[in-house]
Order: C-alpha cells, then sequence, then structure tokens
C-alpha cells in the first residue's frame, strides 16, 4: 500500500537565510503562488517576529495563496508566537512552527539554559501555541547531536502537550543515512503515543547528504520533509525538493511512497526561484540543471534512439522541462496568449495579464521566437517589480574597436526624466557611469554575471548584479534582448533595493 508524505517547503524561510537569496515581499507572494502550483503541502513562508518585512510578506502569502498551509516560525517564546499567529492567522491551513534547541552544545553556549528549562519552554509554547492554532510543530533543533534520552524526553513531552508534528531536525549536516534512520526509528520505538503525530526531518546538506539523510528517513518512517526548491539554504543549503521528489517518483515501487506534487511545475519552480533571486544552478545539477537531460556520447545517444530507458531514468517533460514550444509571436492575440499561460500554469489578474501581453509583443518584434522561457521571464519580472525611485526611460550607446565607449542614460527620478552622458571602458561600464552620475550612487559593483534565457543569437539575456553600500549588499535582476539595457535595469533593480534595504533588525537566531 503506497503512503503520502507531506512535503514541507522552506524556501521563503531556510533558504531565504543564504547570503544572496533576501527576496522582497512581491518576490516572495511571487514564489509562494509557484509553491502553491507545484502543489506543496506546507510553504513555511518567514520568520514574522525576524523584521516587518518578513512579517509582512508572511501576512500577505496567508491572505492571498490558498491550497497550502501556510506556517510561520517562532522561537519558543510568548512574543515569537503571538507574532507568529498575527502573521499567519488569515490562511485558510494556518501553521505555528516553533522550535527550541536541545543538544547539550547548543543548551549550553548558545541558550545557556539546563535541560530541565528547556524541557518547560518547549511544552509552554507548544501549549500557547495550541491556544491559537490547531496545526501545531515543534522542532529540535539540533536534534542530531542531541542525547537520546533527553531527545526522547523532549518528544514525548511536547505531544502530549499538543504537537501534531514533530521534527527533527540535522541543523549542521552532521549525520550520515544509517545513523539518522537509526533515530528516527529509535524515535518512533521508545516514544510513547509517537503516532498521534507526524514525524518530520531537516536535513541540511554540509557533508552533501541531505537528500540521502532525508530518504533515510522516510524509509524508517518520517512522513514529512522539510526542503527547498533548488536545495537553497543556509551554508551548503537544504535538501533539494526536486531530488527527493523524483527520487520517490521514480522508485515508487521499492519505497512506496508517494507526494502531491504536480512534477511538471518543478523546473518551473526551479526556474522562477533562479529569475527572482538571480542566483543559477550548476548545470550537473540533479532534476533541474541544464544538462541533467544533456548526451553527449555517441554510444548514449544511439541508445536513447532505441529506447529512452537505455540512458534515462524519466523524460524532461516529466519535470516540467519544454522543448521550446514557441508559438508565440508579433501575431498573436489575447486569447491564444491566455491559453499559452494557463498551459504553463499562469492565470494572472486582468492588469498583470495586459502588461505580459503588451511585453511579449514588444519581445516578439525583437525576436524571431518567443519561447516558453520568455514567456516565464516575464511574468516573473511582473511579479517582482515593485514602486522605485528610478525608472529606466531610455539607453543609447556607441562602442566599437577603435572608439572610446559611450552612453547615455535617461531615467525618471520622482515623476522628473534626467539624463547623463558619461564613457567607460566598454558600453555596460559606460551605461554604470551615467547611472552613477544621475544617482550619486558611490557604492561598488560586488558581481555581474549575465546568463542567456534561451538558445540563440537573439535570445533575452538575464543579468545579476549585487551592489554594495555602507555595510549593506543588495541584489538586482535585469532581462532584454539588449545585454546594455538588461544591465542597466539591473542596476536600477539593485538601486531601488537600497531604498528599502537595512531598514529592518535582522533576528537574532536563524532557526532549524
Amino acid at each position: 500500500m503506497t503512503e503520502r508524505l507531506v512535503i514541507f517547503d522552506t524556501t521563503l524561510r531556510d533558504g531565504e537565510q543564504s547570503p544572496g537569496y533576501s527576496m522582497d515581499v512581491p518576490e516572495k507572494l511571487t514564489m509562494a503562488q509557484q509553491l502553491a502550483r507545484l502543489g506543496v503541502d506546507v510553504i513555511e513562508a518567514g520568520f514574522p517576529i525576524a523584521s516587518l518585512g518578513d512579517f509582512e510578506g508572511v501576512r500577505r502569502i496567508a491572505e492571498e495563496v490558498r491550497g497550502p498551509s501556510v506556517c510561520g516560525l517562532a522561537r519558543a517564546n510568548p512574543a515569537d508566537i503571538e507574532r507568529c499567529w498575527e502573521a499567519v492567522k488569515a490562511s485558510a491551513r494556518p501553521r505555528i512552527h516553533v522550535f527550541i534547541a536541545t543538544s547539550d552544545i547548543h543548551m549550553q553556549y548558545k541558550l545557556r539554559k539546563t535541560r530541565e528549562e528547556v524541557l518547560r519552554d518547549a511544552v509552554e509554547s507548544v501549549r500557547l501555541a495550541k491556544r491559537f492554532s490547531q496545526d501545531v510543530e515543534f522542532s529540535a533543533e539540533d536534534a542530531t547531536r542531541s542525547e537520546i534520552g533527553f531527545l526522547i524526553e523532549v518528544v514525548s513531552a511536547v505531544i502530549e502537550a499538543g504537537a501534531v508534528t514533530v521534527n527533527i531536525p540535522d541543523t549542521v549536516g552532521y549525520t550520515i543515512p544509517s545513523e539518522f534512520s537509526r533515530l528516527v526509528r529509535t524515535l518512533k520505538e521508545r516514544v510513547p503515543h509517537v503516532d498521534q503525530a507526524v514525524l518530520s526531518v531537516h536535513c541540511h546538506n554540509d557533508l552533501g547528504l541531505a537528500v540521502a539523510n532525508s530518504l533515510a528517513a522516510v524509509e524508517a518512517g518520517a512522513r514529512q520533509v522539510e526542503c527547498t526548491i533548488n536545495g537553497i539554504g543556509e551554508r551548503a543549503g537544504n535538501a533539494s525538493l526536486e531530488e527527493i521528489v523524483m527520487a520517490l517518483k521514480v522508485r515508487r515501487e521499492k519505497l512506496g511512497i508517494e507526494t502531491g506534487i504536480v512534477t511538471e511545475q518543478l523546473y518551473p519552480a526551479s526556474r522562477a526561484l533562479t529569475h527572482i533571486t538571480g542566483i543559477g544552478v550548476q548545470p550537473n545539477k540533479a532534476i533541474v540543471g541544464a544538462n541533467a537531460f544533456a548526451h553527449e556520447s555517441g554510444i548514449h545517444v544511439a541508445a536513447l534512439l532505441k529506447s529512452e530507458l537505455t540512458y534515462s531514468i524519466m523524460t524532461p517533460d516529466q519535470v516540467g522541462v519544454t522543448a521550446h514550444q514557441y508559438i508565440m509571436g508579433k501575431h498573436s492575440g489575447r486569447h491564444a496568449f491566455r491559453e499559452k499561460l494557463k498551459v504553463l500554469g499562469h492565470e494572472p489578474p486582468p492588469e498583470q495579464f495586459e502588461i505580459a501581453f503588451q511585453r511579449m509583443k514588444e519581445l516578439a518584434d525583437r525576436k524571431k521566437r518567443v519561447f516558453d522561457e520568455d514567456i516565464e521571464t516575464i511574468l516573473t519580472g511582473i511579479h517582482s517589480a515593485g514602486p522605485g525611485l528610478y525608472v529606466l526611460e531610455d539607453v543609447r550607446f556607441q562602442s566599437g574597436t577603435n572608439i572610446t565607449p559611450r552612453a547615455t542614460v535617461k531615467l525618471k527620478v520622482k515623476g522628473r526624466s534626467k539624463s547623463a552622458t558619461a564613457t567607460g571602458d566598454g558600453p555596460v561600464d559606460a551605461a554604470f557611469a551615467a547611472v552613477r552620475r544621475l544617482t550619486h550612487f558611490k557604492g561598488t559593483l560586488a558581481k555581474f554575471a549575465i546568463q542567456a534565457v534561451t538558445g540563440g543569437t537573439d535570445a533575452q539575456g538575464e543579468v545579476t548584479i549585487a551592489l554594495e553600500e555602507k555595510g549593506r549588499t543588495v541584489r538586482g535582476v535585469g532581462s532584454h534582448t539588449d545585454i546594455v539595457v538588461a544591465s542597466v535595469k539591473a542596476f536600477l533593480s539593485a538601486l531601488n533595493r537600497l531604498e528599502t534595504a537595512g531598514k529592518n533588525p535582522a533576528s537574532p537566531e536563524k532557526g532549524v
């Protein structure tokens, strides 16, 4: 008999804590909507007490995203729990996720509390959370380095207090599969009333074992896995959602576990995240990497032509990798474009649809063929775009082998048009110099990266940059068929982020 595994996505909480992956509220909402299309069971939307921005992101997701349970993280204290409830209560299925460390090293050096104090705080926090929501999850932070007797005592107590999910995190990526499966089995055997709660696992990838450890725990009886799109997260990241889901799908006969994930949305979810954050995945990344379904060996290709099963255990369409289905063009109408969006899993509101349609037409005038990936990039750009101080009106430049590159940039700043001309080592450098003159930006360019959205010489270029100023680092992303224009758009995107970056205090603790 096939059993069901709960997929708990923490891309927007643990994933966002990693350097370079910070998202603003519109971007979080965009990603949450994609996660809902993907079919995740739980979206951990953030750490509400961490900042005003985090609270607002969780609140908006709870209000606007339907389907998955919406969860917020809270330390084991009343202020965190009450703030978390305020953020998630608008959800049709709100969850409060409470955590406290149970390892001796964390209790001694981080919490400075005794075992008795930690046990008391764990029980009291679950009871308080239970007053707000029936769906309460408890996490024993650093569980894999905790003394087994104390861990059993804590897990038993929080289940008795009302926790319906108990999470066993490998917070520092320390365990190995055989050890972790033994831990899960021990808890299932020795914790009284363990069947009254779902056992969950949350594995970090410091030793490259997060997915292996998660699957070992599932075989041992865990029925919730906490994971992230593209495996993002603190340090070396978390268990990769797409790898876990496809391992269970491909090896269903062996593992006997199914999920509610719409696997055709895996690649779109990966692409949405990379567009929002500007950080791609390595080409050889399993499931969603550029080489995941590529074959070069003549022997392999010859065999594949006879049967896909020879060197492929899954097909690209199973995870939503398209073969560039370019049926959109400058003659396509609104009805055809709306149907295309439905096929891609998008149904934007009327105002966003109209913007997307017009941008598709503009792109079609510049390109011969508009690919599905181009449309995804347009949509993600619309979702993540917010009001900004600087708005691009025009970019003009000249460059060549025997002339000094020169660029003129025209911006709208607080409703007024301004322009500046500058020279540089190349057209992008010249354009950036012009932007600096107009915006008086004195910081440094810490990162500049370009990737093509699709193939072909007329492909959209996607530019990601990072700017540093006064100890703050912000990211910007821009796309256009002209790489200079894309670069300026990315620069302005980052500058607009500087207007709001650093206004909210960071949380003193990051969680499981």
